[in-house]
Order: structure tokens, then C-alpha cells, then sequence
């Protein structure tokens, strides 16, 4: 009997218990649950998973797949900087040897000039001019711009750029007037002549002080890369102040321009900006083949049937050669491959690009985050711009040198100027696809891991990114590296000797490598002479011909004066 009451005791005593451990199973299931929904893969990811399996299984086929995310590891370059930018900054004072304008300027001896092409074309014309007034101890009589060209803008200098303050910092390096006097109370008709391209110091002097002796007032039409490259330090010193400091676009110019880079800083603390050169007449002067078959061929060539001296015989050659713009998607492709992600904002600087939208799509998939003027501001605000297109060029170059990083697609006035200008203020990354390099590799990435992809453009893109050390002093247009204009800060370059680790260990550049930079730049990017003691002068202007190919965009042939138009900006 005491058994069965003990166990009577023990059952009632657990079914005490019952609910409690009710309660504790039901709180366990309940979590199970939760981490359950949490933890397995969704529905998605499974289908996901599997189709990639398919894909590995199929064949031995490398799966070529394009990240969201950059990618880039922690060790590499800051994606937004120059490395060693901090160095380098823009001299362009006058030395103490540089006589003041008022003490050199001859009275009664003028120069005029007539510009030529685009926005950025006639702007280093303008430079040039100043410069090709100083060295004939001239007055400069302010520069028309190309009003008949293939852009057709009939502004006037006064209209695009700040004509007092142009005149007013110039004022001691050259006497600079709005226009001629008057003689006789007439004003002064200029004798017309025309000087070759790339005329040096001793050209000047030899073909035009005569002719300003006799005549007094000279203008020199088409004045477009009429000057020397290689110039005295003082004079490329000049070229500069007039480009970096002189020119100053105009209030209403201005103050649109910056209302757009502060809206692009509104959206995102660093953006790029992209100078696309995809238009129609671009791709068909080039004489590039993209793959679009009949249509592309047929629409192409009726455009290039406007320029009868331009023939192409193997539309495949131009871009083997790296002479093609780079496609939307492969410019996409390239940034993404650098370490830039599908968050980056991007600015396109472009006109009517070829295929359009279609065209733009894979771009926009790589970079959702795509703007122009015309989509950041309304159509009120550039209605003062619209039938002007040297003033909505404006725009787009204010935009492009503020940003944080400039790509340019094509090696034009536009291009050039602006990477000058970011060397000059900073050395604000400036990047330039290695097309050479970069046309084979696009065409075999399929075969290839993506991580293989990105390495090698990397490989192929050192040299091209806008470093302080990537062009030799005096290599390649001065528009384009201003080397004179650029100075080394000494305390700065003392720290970086006895810091070496910091550019040594855990980066990518040594003074080996900016060796090896400089090699590859000479071999993608040949150097085109100066003329300026090779030319014999002696040849007369009307029968001066010049190199027809894309790598110099500035030498085409002179019958098709649309042509440099149309590629200079």
C-alpha cells in the first residue's frame, strides 16, 4: 500500500509540471521557427543557385559575371585621389627675366586673329593667341570666335567669356584692346594671312614682323594649334595663366555650371563625369565597326559619304589599333572593372548618342545612377542655353573639371584641356581608356572569370589614370600636360623619401613602376613631332597637308575643314 500512495504522490506532484514544459516546448518551436525563416535560403537563392550550377555544367565554359560592388582591395589606390597628388600644384608666375607688356609693346603693330572649331578648339587658339602676341611685342586685338563652322554659335567672346577680366589679368603680360583704331576715321582693315601649324618663336618673327612693319595690323584666320609646342619656360608659363586663369566663362555660364555640380554633390559626395563621344558623325568619321551588321554599316557610311577625302578600307583596323571610342557598355565595364560600384553617380557629357537608348542600356544596368544636364536641371533654366552650342559645351566643361573623377572616351580638344586643367589644379583623376589594350581584351572576356577581367584592366590602365608621373615632361601636347606649369612641393617630397613604406608597402607604385608607366604610355599613345624646325617654311600654306588619321585629332585634312570641326570637341 505505501508503494502505490508514493506513486500516487509523484503523479500529482508532475502534473504540476505539465504546463510549464507545455510552455517551454511551445517557446522553443516558435524560435525554431524564426531562425527557420531567417536562415534557409529563399526561394529565389535556390533558384538561383541551381541555375548556377547549370550554368558551371555546361561544357568547360568560364562564367563571365559582372559584380554589383567594385571590388577593389583595401591596399589599392583611393578610387577618388591621384596617388601622391599632394605634391605636384600649378606655377605659372611670370620669372623676374619677363619684361611688363608696357615696356616691350610696340605701338601701331596689332594682331587680330580668327578662331576655329568648337568651344575647346577655339580656346586653345585664344591661349595660343596671346601668346603669338607677346611674342610679336603686338597688340592683341580681342579674338572672334567661329561663328560658321560646323557647331554654328554666333556668340561672341563677350558672351562666352569675361572680356574685362580677360583683358584686366593679361594687362601686364599683353596689351590686350576690344578693337582696332580708327585710321583716318575709318577703322583699321587687317591684312589676312595664315601661319602653319605649330609655328615656333623663330616662324613668328620671320613671317610676320615684316608684314606688321609694312601693314601694322595683322589677322591670322583659322588660328587653331598655330602655335609651337615646345616653347621658352616664360611663354609656356603665359599659355598657362590665359588658360587656367584668364578665361573665365561669364556670370549666367558660370552660375548654371555650378548650380549643376552642386546638384550632382546633393545626390552623392563623389561623382564621375563621362565625356562619351558615342554621336553618329563621330563613329563614322572614325570609320569603326561595332558589330550592328548591315544597319550599322549602312547608316555609318551614308554619314561618311559627306567627307570625299575620307575613305576606310578595313573598318576593323581603327579599333584594333585603339583608335575608336570605347562602347557604353565596355566605358561601364572598365569603371567597374577599376573598383567602381553600381552606387557610383555618374554625369554624361554627350551629344545624340548612336543607337540611343539601346545603346545606353547596359551602361545604365552597370550605373543606375546616370545624369545630364538636361535630366538634373529643368528646361527653363537652359532655355538661355539651348541654341548655343558653345555655351551648353560650357556647361558640360564646368561640370566635367569640378568632378571628383573625368572620363574621357576619345583623346579630343575637350579631352585634352581638361586633363591639363586637372593636372594643373591638383591632379584630379583623369581617366583615358587604354583602347589598344582594353579592344582585345573585351573581345575575349567571355572566355574568361571576371576576376581575371578586372585584373588585366588594371594592368592595361596604369599609365592612363591622370598620375602625377605618367607622361615625361614636355611628351605630348601642352594643352593636354602643361609639365611647365606643374611644381614639385619640397617639403612634401622629403617626407615621401623618408616615409617610403607609405608609398612602398601595402601600395602599387615605385619608382620602378613609374618607369615601366612611361614605357607603355610611348608605345599606346605614339608622340607626334613639333614642327617647329622640321617644317620647312618655304612650303606654300595652300599646299601644307596634314596627317589623316584619329590618333592626332587635331592634323586632318585641311579640304575638309568639317572635319576638324566635328572632332575637335
Amino acid at each position: 500500500m505505501a508503494p502505490l500512495r508514493r506513486r500516487h504522490h509523484y503523479y500529482h506532484r508532475f502534473r504540476y509540471f505539465i504546463p510549464l514544459i507545455s510552455a517551454v516546448s511551445g517557446a522553443l518551436l516558435i524560435l525554431f521557427a524564426v531562425l527557420f525563416l531567417f536562415l534557409a535560403p529563399t526561394p529565389f537563392d535556390v533558384h538561383q543557385r541551381q541555375n548556377d550550377r547549370v550554368d558551371d555544367a555546361i561544357g568547360d565554359t568560364t562564367v563571365f559575371r559582372v559584380p554589383s560592388r567594385g571590388g577593389r582591395r583595401s591596399s589599392d589606390r583611393d578610387l577618388w585621389t591621384s596617388r601622391n597628388a599632394n605634391l605636384y600644384y600649378g606655377c605659372s608666375d611670370a620669372s623676374k627675366k619677363f619684361p611688363k607688356a608696357e615696356d616691350v609693346t610696340h605701338p601701331n603693330r596689332y594682331l587680330a586673329i580668327a578662331t576655329s572649331g568648337g568651344l575647346n578648339q577655339q580656346r586653345t587658339g585664344i591661349t595660343d593667341a596671346v601668346v603669338a602676341a607677346r611674342i610679336l611685342n603686338a597688340s592683341l586685338v580681342v579674338p572672334k570666335l567661329d561663328q560658321k563652322s560646323f557647331w554654328k554659335d554666333a556668340s561672341e567672346f563677350s558672351e562666352i567669356f569675361d572680356v574685362d577680366y580677360f583683358i584686366s589679368y593679361l594687362s601686364k603680360d599683353v596689351k590686350i584692346i576690344k578693337q582696332l583704331p580708327r585710321k583716318g576715321g575709318k577703322t583699321w582693315t587687317p591684312y589676312n594671312m595664315r601661319v602653319p601649324r605649330k609655328c615656333s618663336e623663330k616662324c613668328y618673327q620671320t613671317r610676320l614682323v615684316p608684314v606688321l612693319l609694312k601693314k601694322h595690323a595683322v589677322q591670322l584666320t583659322k588660328f587653331d594649334y598655330r602655335l609651337a609646342n615646345r616653347l621658352g619656360t616664360d611663354l609656356q608659363k603665359l599659355r598657362c595663366r590665359v588658360n587656367y586663369h584668364a578665361l573665365k566663362f561669364t556670370e549666367p555660364i558660370q552660375k548654371m555650371g555650378e548650380k549643376l555640380v552642386h546638384r550632382m554633390r546633393m545626390k552623392s559626395k563623389h561623382f564621375i563625369t563621362l565625356h562619351l563621344r558615342f554621336e553618329p558623325d563621330m563613329l563614322a568619321f572614325s570609320g569603326c565597326y561595332y558589330g550592328g551588321g548591315d544597319k550599322e554599316r549602312k547608316e555609318l557610311g551614308a554619314i561618311r559619304k559627306r567627307w570625299k577625302t575620307l575613305h576606310i578600307s578595313n573598318p576593323d583596323k581603327p579599333r584594333r589599333h585603339g583608335r575608336c571610342p570605347l562602347t557604353p557598355e565596355e566605358v561601364g565595364l572598365m569603371l567597374r572593372a577599376l573598383g567602381y560600384g553600381s552606387d557610383v553617380h555618374i554625369y554624361v557629357a554627350s551629344g545624340e548618342v548612336y543607337g540611343g537608348e539601346e545603346t545606353l542600356a547596359p551602361l545604365k544596368a552597370l550605373f543606375p545612377n546616370f545624369y545630364s544636364k538636361e535630366t538634373i536641371a529643368t528646361q527653363e533654366e537652359l532655355e538661355p542655353f539651348y541654341s548655343f552650342s558653345s555655351r551648353m559645351a560650357a556647361l558640360d566643361f564646368i561640370v566635367c573639371d569640378e568632378s571628383d573623377v573625368f572620363v574621357t572616351n576619345n583623346n579630343g580638344n575637350m579631352a585634352k584641356i581638361l586633363a591639363g586643367r586637372r593636372r594643373y589644379f591638383g591632379h584630379k583623376p583623369t581617366i583615358r581608356p587604354n583602347a589598344k589594350k582594353l579592344y582585345r581584351l573585351f573581345l575575349s572576356k567571355e572566355n574568361t572569370t571576371w576576376e581575371a577581367f578586372a585584373s588585366s584592366v588594371r594592368t592595361y590602365q596604369r599609365g592612363f589614370m591622370g598620375e602625377p608621373h605618367e607622361g615625361r615632361p614636355g611628351r605630348g601636347g601642352f594643352h593636354e600636360n602643361p609639365s611647365t606649369c606643374i611644381c614639385e612641393n619640397s617639403q612634401a617630397k622629403v617626407k615621401r623619401d623618408v616615409e617610403p613604406r607609405k608609398y612602398g608597402k601595402g601600395s602599387n607604385v615605385t619608382r620602378k613602376d613609374e618607369v615601366e608607366v612611361d614605357v607603355q604610355d610611348s608605345e599606346d599613345d605614339p608622340e607626334w613631332p613639333d614642327s617647329d624646325e622640321d617644317e620647312d617654311l618655304s612650303v606654300p600654306l595652300e599646299n601644307d597637308h596634314f596627317n589623316r588619321t584619329t590618333e592626332d585629332y587635331d592634323t586632318v585634312n585641311s579640304e575638309e575643314p568639317e572635319l576638324e570641326e566635328l572632332i575637335s570637341d
